[in-house]
């Protein structure tokens, strides 16, 4: 079965996702001025994925949210290393240590048809693979002059093709891109 990777990522306007620290301070900021009952496609972009694959930082990240933001999604933590997991009702974790290619097949074969791919590095290394079909960047209009940058070199170019690009009234742009030539 063909699974369909997607990013849906927020980044600082200078490109970061992150402070050097990991901190998203800045975000969370941001976010309070999102208007009540806006989430910017997250919920409907949320309602077509079956499984998220995202590295260990940002499973570190968002483990200690409340609640949980992932309540019945299956989630796989790219990982070589030992990691605890949160426990609950309706928490699905599990950690893998596979390759890009050979994680999305295998979850293809499971019956997985979407993956929404999060994280710094996990986008990088997904990315450099060409196995990216669909990318959504929210850009917030902030600058942090330095941090976790969401793309790292890449072994060649990456074209895209944009297929939807919206301004909302309190400053966020959010553009969304088509990542493979097949997709």
């Amino acid at each position: 079965m063909t699974i369909t990777a997607s990013v849906y990522i927020a980044t600082s306007l200078d490109g970061f996702i992150a402070r050097e620290d990991g901190s998203i301070d800045w975000l969370m900021e941001a976010n309070t001025t999102i208007p009540p009952g806006e989430d910017c496609g997250y919920a409907a972009f949320m309602g077509t994925v079956d499984v998220l694959i995202m590295g260990r930082n940002t499973y570190e990240q968002v483990a200690g949210f409340e609640p949980w933001p992932y309540e019945g999604k299956r989630v796989v933590v790219l990982t070589s290393r030992d990691v605890t997991f949160r426990t609950g009702p309706d928490i699905k974790l599990e950690k893998s240590s596979e390759a890009p290619r050979a994680l999305l097949t295998r979850l293809g074969a499971e019956g997985c048809t979407h993956a929404y791919v999060d994280g710094g590095k996990v986008i990088q290394s997904f990315l450099a693979e060409g196995l990216i079909d669909r990318l959504t960047m929210t850009a917030i209009p902030v600058l942090i002059g330095n941090g976790r940058s969401l793309f790292g070199r890449m072994p060649s170019d990456a074209r895209l093709k944009l297929v939807e690009s919206k301004a909302y009234e309190f400053g966020f742009v959010q553009s969304t891109y088509l990542a493979r030539a097949d997709a």
